[in-house]
């Protein structure tokens, strides 16, 4: 059984059961003989608003529970030392976004928030690269952070993204000598432990608020799933 049909179930039988009991402490007490069968064929809806109000419980206690794992990692999401980010570093509005460089929501994504980055000089944009797509997703971030330490991060995320043959392990070198990269450096720092180390810790604080799709944003904390970049200029704003 399904986990939405076993929901069904169970709230459809604790229906039943409070129609029961209300029956038992109303209707038994004056003599009436109202089965549970007749009061849910006369009501039908009762199972039905039962259901909706069960899910939208469940979907605000997620809400509330995602919002507490946030804010108590706010200060790793949005002020890790060892991640990219562009703009200033205190500034009183921060965007965080995790992201795949294989998802191709992400690349639909991509030349919106590059709008609304470029439009925000006073906005602080952190980029949080997961793996979730496999081998290629990990060798452009990897790609992406050893570009980043030698200053070079936005460059060679905006032409990862920008990239218009799909990326392989091969375009992400080639990607990557087009930025003009000192290529020795480059390739150590790709195979580097700290590099990895440093996917790892955003792999694992994914996992703490339970990002498990990309791509997804965070602006001052409050989570913002969208593909258009006038929502989240509006959330800016609001922020601001």
């Amino acid at each position: 059984m399904s986990k939405s049909n076993s929901m069904f179930v169970s709230v459809a039988a604790l229906v039943v059961s409070l129609v029961a009991l209300g029956l038992c402490l109303f209707g038994c007490k004056k003599g009436d003989s109202v089965s549970v069968e007749e009061a849910l064929k006369a009501n039908p809806e009762m199972v039905v608003n039962a259901i909706k109000q069960y899910e939208q419980n469940m979907r605000e206690q997620a809400m509330a529970e995602a919002k507490k794992l946030v804010q108590a990692n706010i200060e790793e999401m949005n002020n890790d030392a060892d991640t990219p980010f562009v703009g200033p570093k205190d500034a009183k509005v921060t965007v965080v976004e995790f992201f795949d460089y294989s998802c191709g929501y992400c690349h639909r994504l991509f030349p919106e928030l590059k709008s609304v980055v470029d439009a925000n000089a006073d906005v602080k944009f952190v980029f949080k690269p997961l793996t979730f797509l496999g081998d290629v997703s990990l060798a452009a971030a990897k790609a992406s952070v050893a570009a980043g330490k030698q200053g070079k991060f936005a460059e060679m995320h905006n032409a990862l993204f920008g990239a218009k043959e799909r990326l392989t392990k091969e375009k992400i070198r080639a990607i990557a000598e087009e930025q003009g990269l000192d290529m020795t450096k480059f390739d150590a720092d790709v195979n580097s432990e700290e590099v990895s180390k440093m996917l790892g810790k955003v792999s694992t604080l994914a996992n703490k608020i339970q990002v498990n799709g990309v791509p997804v944003l965070f602006v001052n904390g409050e989570m913002l799933q969208t593909l258009n970049g006038a929502d989240i200029q509006a959330r800016i704003d609001e922020a601001k």
